[in-house]
């Protein structure tokens, strides 16, 4: 069981953390309403990251706030479905997380591979038309798939056995409980993360064509050209493995908690917060947009000091360069 310092850095970090986090994904919010104002439209993956934007700063949120109830009531003066309803709509956040972050890396899969699978043409063509329709139903999915957990959560620690128990740890009891547990990191963690994995694949095949193709040419000026297309390459490989290596902590996290059965709810969240930080950051990678800005900002600033002018960076084509 965590001591109550344990507990106090965890709610320390997690706070952090979801600073970065509503920070991170209010310039992705403001960005893509600015583009919808001067376009009139979003494109697909603008509606897919201002989607995943919106639900993750709603999952650090919701996060924060069980986890500072969960710190204040230390004498159990709420009952356990305050707690429960916020854990099923965390654990809810966190599966349209996935699932959202797993169609928009299939998304760009479809767009930058040139020759797609035959037998999976008519379901992407299906899918991508009603992209917007798509990302309002994984959340409905979410809550959905999480409901059962009001009848499966239970205090974690009974005051039997323990004279001082975590009043926010709930866990699942029973066969029916570990069923499904099973379930859950089944539906949010193994088929979304097999869905990134199958597209990084396909854009890594498609980025090793490229280069092959870059390679063979004789003619420079007619050689074919990533461009815009190798940040999208990275954001998408970096999305992918910031999952991969969160999956790898989940799973051991679920197995302390189910097989070990110790008290590590409050450590799912801080991990789950942690990745909603890291993908989000991986997500303005994407932007150019944020680091022309913050370059230009950056000139601006020196250009009042004039002290510091040998650190100014020239604004050149390069740097301003749009994906």
């Amino acid at each position: 069981m965590l001591s109550s310092e344990d507990k106090m850095a965890i709610w320390i970090l997690t706070g952090m953390t979801a600073s970065l986090t509503i920070f991170f994904n209010l310039y992705i919010l403001l960005t893509n309403l600015r583009s919808y104002r001067q376009n009139g439209h979003w494109l697909p993956c603008e509606t897919i990251i201002t989607a995943l934007s919106v639900v993750s700063g709603t999952h650090q949120l919701v996060s924060y706030f069980w986890i500072t109830m969960d710190k204040m009531d230390t004498d159990c003066l709420l009952n356990s479905l305050p707690f429960s309803i916020l854990l099923v709509t965390v654990h809810s956040l966190k599966f349209s997380i996935m699932w959202i972050t797993a169609f928009l890396t299939f998304y760009y899969s479809t767009k930058l591979v040139i020759e797609p699978i035959h037998c999976y043409t008519k379901i992407q063509e299906a899918i991508l038309k009603h992209v917007t329709t798509v990302v309002l139903i994984i959340p409905l999915c979410g809550f959905a798939s999480c409901m059962p957990l009001l009848v499966v959560l239970s205090q974690h620690n009974s005051t039997e056995t323990n004279p001082n128990p975590d009043c926010g740890s709930l866990a699942t009891t029973g066969i029916q409980g570990m069923a499904y547990l099973a379930y859950y990191l089944l539906m949010s963690d193994i088929i979304p993360g097999l869905l990134m994995v199958k597209s990084s694949i396909s854009i890594s095949v498609h980025l090793a064509i490229h280069l092959r193709h870059m390679k063979a040419s004789t003619n420079s000026f007619h050689s074919p050209k990533l461009g815009s297309e190798m940040r999208v390459i990275r954001m998408n490989l970096g999305l992918v493995s910031v999952f991969l290596c969160f999956l790898v902590v989940d799973l051991y996290v679920h197995y302390m908690s189910m097989v070990k059965r110790q008290n590590v709810l409050v450590l799912t969240i801080l991990f789950s917060s942690v990745y909603t930080a890291v993908n989000s950051l991986v997500l303005i990678y994407g932007k150019t947009t944020f680091w022309k800005e913050l370059l230009h900002q950056f000139s601006l600033l020196l250009d009042v000091f004039p002290c510091l002018a040998c650190f100014k960076v020239p604004e050149t084509k390069h740097n301003l360069s749009a994906t």
